[in-house]
């Protein structure tokens, strides 16, 4: 089962759970899941309304908390989560989420992850609707989750920092994080919540995909606008090929006059232009001459600026271009944590399943050099905690 967020008002945690208890995952499932967390059992509540968002009836879910419990560090958080008996990859994705919260309000407020002191996010509020989301997505089945582009509004809106612009600074952060595709908003307002803007970063991926259609949740927000404030989550199935496919051009060029040195910085140059890839083969010309075939993959709508910049940055007087298919693998970045610190790792997932993952180097480098220990160090002990989120195939 696949599923794809349609954002007309933006997303909230709330709206999320209003997706997937609409789409057909009952409260009481959700209201279960909260209580695996162990919390006091009086702190909380979890209840359901159907209401009319402008002419769209949609479901509301509330999550209502006992007041004063709105400050926690992110090992709080964690904590609260492992101990709960809850399924591994439900525990997972959840702190994966509560993770990039932390990094995106360290970046804002020049901290660091571990001194993060949650305001709003990390109230129980946000524990709920963040574990209750990892865990309708698995409860429906979901193993694949795509989004549209995300409407930012604008104003102003009170946080425990004080008086912030619109989209919140952490919002920013979180979406810029994944480079997540924008757009106008209808109207002036918060349409995407830092909660929001969390879950999608961590589980989904903005772009959409052929589908048959099954069924439809409409999430209802909160507040009322002048539009109707709702979020829709498409449920279906993929098409029969369940790897991505895009359409990008290779281009190519054999240089045999050119200073070895200065293909380092003709391959920075491609890379900031826009290239996906970029490499070079030894190759033999006329003459047995030795050279060098450039190759650039690319999307269509960069290649004349790429063909631009071989041009510019090499001595080659022509570049060739063909049209190629790429079929993709699904992937998805998470956060693992290691005795050197939190690192990034790159999980490979296919026909639903997790089945590799693979620790961001650069991030290898920085923690091994604050730790003093060789970067395969930080490597293997990435690798062994980011197993958990992986399957054998």
């Amino acid at each position: 089962m696949i599923a794809y967020l349609d954002l007309p008002s933006g997303l909230s945690g709330d709206m999320f759970l209003g997706c997937l208890v609409d789409a057909g995952w009952p409260l009481a499932e959700l209201r279960a899941t909260v209580a695996r967390l162990k919390l006091p059992p009086d702190s909380w509540q979890v209840e359901e309304a159907r209401v009319m968002r402008g002419p769209l009836a949609a479901t509301h879910v509330r999550v209502t908390v006992a007041e004063g419990d709105a400050h926690r560090h992110l090992h709080h958080v964690a904590e609260i989560i492992a101990q709960a008996d809850l399924p591994r990859t439900v525990q997972a994705r959840a702190v994966a989420v509560f993770r990039r919260l932390a990094e995106a309000e360290a970046a804002v407020h020049g901290s660091t992850v571990e001194d993060v002191h949650f305001h709003e996010v990390g109230a129980l509020d946000a524990i709920v609707d963040i574990v209750g989301v990892c865990a309708g997505l698995e409860a429906l089945g979901i193993t694949h989750l795509y989004a549209g582009g995300v409407p930012l509004g604008e104003g102003w809106v009170n946080s425990a920092h004080g008086r912030i612009p619109v989209p919140a600074p952490a919002t920013l952060a979180l979406l810029a994080a994944v480079g997540a595709p924008t757009r106008p908003a209808p109207g002036p307002g918060e349409l995407v919540t830092p909660t929001g803007a969390a879950l999608l970063a961590e589980l989904a991926q903005f772009r959409q995909l052929p589908m048959r259609l099954r069924r439809i949740g409409l999430g209802a927000g909160s507040k009322d606008f002048a539009w109707p404030n709702v979020a829709r989550l498409w449920l279906g199935e993929g098409d029969d090929w369940p790897l991505g496919r895009s359409s990008l051009v290779v281009l190519e060029t054999n240089i045999d006059d050119m200073n070895p040195e200065l293909y380092a910085g003709a391959r920075q140059a491609l890379t900031a232009a826009g290239a996906l890839d970029v490499w070079t083969t030894p190759i033999q010309m006329k003459k047995e001459r030795p050279a060098v075939l450039l190759s650039v993959l690319a999307p269509p709508e960069r290649e004349q600026a790429l063909v631009r910049v071989m041009l510019r940055e090499t001595t080659s007087l022509g570049v060739r271009s063909r049209a190629v298919t790429r079929y993709e693998a699904e992937r998805a970045m998470s956060t693992v944590t290691t005795a050197y610190g939190p690192i990034p790792v790159k999980v490979k997932r296919l026909d639903g399943a997790a089945i590799g993952a693979k620790p961001e180097h650069d991030a290898c480098a920085a923690a091994a050099q604050a730790a003093g220990v060789p970067v395969r160090v930080v490597y293997e002990a990435a690798l062994a905690a980011a197993h958990p989120l992986t399957q054998t195939p």
